[in-house]
């Protein structure tokens, strides 16, 4: 049972020679710092460092053995400057392997879309003895191992990654959520959830959008680890989504 005044932490290493030069703003610091903040576990330190190979080594072995949780943004992708596995692996002191099961949904990912090449497999190699973490956008998994977690450098593709990781961590304060739902279309009610969200700094809302019976909707889960907040959140939200005239059903449908 951890102490309940211990302040979990973490560290991120932001990899790639484009956000460096300026050609690519990053996007990735501010959501996994808001992400990991709604996990109960605050983000202490972030390095950027470029596509080579001792600079991540570097960064991966400082940050993991002084923090909790170390992630990663970037280079776990199809091309030759993709060095990041290869970098946590020496980190590491593991080797590189492909891992099958990521081989698998690759290969069911892609099996409409030319098929796996040498190139695309190489987003199945992970150091030895990882873990997955699910991509529903694109097929390629992020990576754990011990206390690394590897996302994509894409922001939309690293919310998804973080998604999946939502209320896995041990440490943080324990992660409450509530659901509400309705046959709404996500995209017109974006702006109400992003509006909502900002006005809670200790909430996260996720939405998850479905068909069924013929029409689409969506399920927006509300998460927070103080229970106070979450009431609030939820409470503007549902107040909102009326106001706008939409039908809504708490608990989600």
């Amino acid at each position: 049972m951890p102490l309940p005044d211990r302040i979990w932490t973490a560290a991120l290493v932001v990899i790639g020679d484009e956000i460096l030069s300026g050609r690519t703003h990053d996007k990735n610091i501010a959501q996994v710092a808001s992400w990991l903040q709604v996990q109960g576990i605050r983000l202490m330190e972030v390095r950027v460092v470029p596509d080579v190979e001792a600079r991540i080594v570097e960064a991966v072995n400082a940050l993991r053995t002084t923090h909790d949780y170390l992630f990663t943004t970037g280079g776990i992708g199809p091309t030759h400057d993709d060095i990041s596995v290869d970098a946590v692996a020496a980190a590491l002191g593991v080797p590189v392997v492909v891992h099958p099961e990521a081989r698998r949904i690759l290969e069911e990912y892609y099996v409409t879309r030319g098929g796996v090449s040498e190139a695309r497999l190489r987003m199945a190699r992970t150091p030895e003895g990882a873990d997955l973490i699910p991509n529903r956008m694109s097929g390629a998994p992020g990576i754990k191992i011990g206390n690394v977690h590897m996302l994509a450098g894409v922001p939309h593709i690293a919310a998804q990654m973080l998604d999946a990781l939502t209320g896995t961590l041990e440490g943080g304060a324990p992660l409450l959520s509530e659901t509400v739902g309705g046959f709404i279309k996500e995209s017109e009610v974006a702006d109400i959830l992003r509006e909502v969200e900002r006005a809670h700094a200790n909430c996260q809302i996720g939405s998850y959008p479905f068909f069924r019976d013929g029409q689409v909707g969506a399920n927006f889960v509300i998460r927070s680890t103080d229970a106070n907040d979450l009431r609030s959140c939820v409470d503007t939200l549902c107040e909102a989504l009326a106001e706008a005239g939409f039908d809504f059903t708490p608990g989600g449908i």
